[in-house]
Formats: C-alpha cells, sequence, structure tokens
C-alpha cells in the first residue's frame, strides 16, 4: 500500500466546539452571540460541513494500513512514525503546525472551507483530495519539499519554524540582546528579529520589507500593485533563511549595522539576550508556546536538518 504503515489525520476544533468550551452550553452560545448582534446558525453550519468532510474522508480509507485520528491540540506530543502518511483536515495554519512534528513523512493537506481561506500548503479541497488518496497509497505521488528554520538555546531547548521565526520581547518593550552575523556583531534595540523560511518571504516578512520601503518613500503609494511590492522572495526549498531586525534604535550603547541578511546552509545567527525578563522565541506567530528567552539565554538560528513533504497537486 504504497509503503505506508498508518495513516494519521490531524483534525482541529471548530468555531462552534471553540465556542462551547467557553460558554459550555449551546444555548448560552447562542444568547451572547445573537445579542452582540452574530448569527449562531453560521457556527453550526460550518460545525456540521466539518464534521461531514470529516465523515466523507474517513469513509474512503481502506481499512489498511490502519488509521488514526489526532487532533491539533495533542500534535506536539504524539509520536510519529517513520512509514506515516499525515493528511490535515483544517486550513493552512494545521498543516504549518504539523509539519513542525514530522521528519520527512508526506503531509496531504485539506483545506477545509476553500470559500474562506486561500489554499497555500493546504492545497487540496476535499474532492481533489479524496480522488488523490487511492493513487497515493498505491505510491502514486510527489512531493515538493519545504525548507525549516531551528531555534537552538544554550540550555538544550528548540524550536523549528514553517514560515519564521521570532525573537523579542512578549509585550510591546523594547528587545535587548546582542547579535552576531557573519563576522559582525553588536549590541541591540529594537521590536525584535524575524527570521524567515522560504515559505514565509511573502508573509511576516515581506511586511517588514514593504513597511520600510514606505517609510523610506515618505509614505507615498508606489503603484506598482501588490505583486510589485519589495521584499525578499525565496523558493520554499531554497538552502537558506532571512532575517531582519524590525525597528532597531540607534544609541550610544545599541548599533544599527546588523539589520538584515541572508543565512546560506551551514551559517547561523546567533542572539544573545540582554532581556531580564519577557524575552521569548517563538515560531509561526503563535506566542502560546514560546521559549523562555532571558538574561544568560543564546539563541542559534540556523536551517534545520528536517524538510517538510507537501504532497504536490
Amino acid at each position: 500500500m504504497g509503503g505506508f504503515g498508518r495513516i494519521v489525520i490531524a483534525v482541529r476544533r471548530t468555531r462552534l466546539q471553540e465556542l462551547l468550551d467557553r460558554f459550555v452550553t449551546a444555548g448560552q452560545a447562542r444568547f451572547y452571540l445573537e445579542h452582540m448582534g452574530a448569527r449562531f446558525d453560521e457556527y453550526e453550519r460550518a460545525h456540521a460541513r466539518y464534521r461531514e468532510s470529516l465523515a466523507a474522508l474517513l469513509a474512503t480509507l481502506p481499512a489498511s494500513p490502519r488509521h488514526v485520528v489526532v487532533e491539533r491540540a495533542l500534535l506536539p506530543t504524539f509520536t510519529f512514525d517513520e512509514r506515516d502518511l499525515l493528511i490535515t483536515l483544517g486550513n493552512n495554519g494545521l498543516v504549518v503546525n504539523a509539519a513542525k512534528y514530522l521528519d520527512g513523512q508526506p503531509i496531504l493537506g485539506i483545506n477545509a472551507d476553500p470559500e474562506a481561506e486561500e489554499s497555500v500548503v493546504a492545497s487540496f479541497d476535499l474532492d481533489g483530495a479524496l480522488e488523490r488518496i487511492p493513487g497515493l497509497l498505491r505510491g502514486e505521488w510527489a512531493a515538493g519539499d519545504v525548507t525549516l528554520a531551528e531555534a537552538v538555546l544554550n540550555d538544550g531547548q528548540s524550536l523549528i519554524a514553517f514560515n519564521d521565526l521570532f525573537i523579542g520581547q512578549s509585550s510591546h518593550a523594547s528587545a535587548r540582546y546582542r547579535i552576531e552575523f557573519d563576522g559582525a556583531c553588536e549590541d541591540q534595540s529594537s521590536s525584535g528579529i524575524i527570521i524567515s523560511t522560504g515559505a514565509g518571504s511573502t508573509g511576516w516578512m515581506r511586511s517588514v520589507f514593504v513597511g520600510a520601503h514606505g517609510v523610506v518613500g515618505n509614505g507615498h503609494a508606489t503603484g506598482r500593485g501588490a505583486s510589485g511590492l519589495p521584499g525578499p522572495r525565496v523558493e520554499w526549498s531554497a538552502d537558506e533563511l532571512i532575517f531582519a531586525v524590525r525597528e532597531p534604535w540607534p544609541s550610544r550603547a545599541t548599533g544599527t549595522s546588523v539589520v538584515a541578511g541572508r543565512i546560506p546552509q551551514g551559517s547561523s545567527l546567533r542572539v544573545v539576550s540582554r532581556m531580564p525578563k519577557d524575552g521569548v522565541v517563538f515560531s509561526d506567530g503563535v506566542p502560546e508556546d514560546a521559549l523562555a528567552f532571558n538574561s544568560g539565554a543564546v539563541a542559534e538560528v540556523r536551517q534545520s536538518r528536517k524538510k517538510a513533504r507537501l504532497v504536490a497537486r
């Protein structure tokens, strides 16, 4: 069966389930939403569509190889096997989150609501995925590799990123640190550092470049349109990362000479924390999973040896 020993289906909680976590009963949730001018039945319909999609997916899968359903919240503690096939049913964020816990196993990403979210890494709609699965299980598939980033701290902790890593303060206070890159080093005070993969180069990282371009241009529109906006564009499989310092502050004690660069394979960006408290490192816009990065902590950021493998359409 294509060499797969198990199929893992990663699922997410629906908005209705999250509402019920907060309000306990459907009646209380309905009262709150309708009191705020929202429609509760939209949540009910979205929940029903998601459950129907999951049922259709499970009905398509053969008895062998065996399969297991795992909620997103359990992915960090779930043990993946070498011969697993991962199918995500949700959105782009679910693919990004799940990929960090794999080591080369292929991912078939299904966009459960293509009318609401553009398909990027969750590139299949449900019908397309159901048509693709039989051939996939026969071994008829190809995958595109995605370069991942990794931050390793001097206490042994590490964090993988599909799109980007952030190093800085958990609040809006200035981050203080020493940055070392390509033979240069200096103390800095800034709004933090973003380190991006190719997959993330058109996301948060691009917004940093666009904002800087707008400031330099006195805020006037360039007239170039969205596709012509400045910013790095890196192939998802490229063996390099990009970093940029957000709003570096020049002073007698802090410099602004090391503010952006490309980190090739085999090289790293080294950051030494100068923050007594509230320093963090988090990945892919999820501060809930942050590593503490306070005084004494050192982060080495480099390309991960792991690659995310996305099943091609």
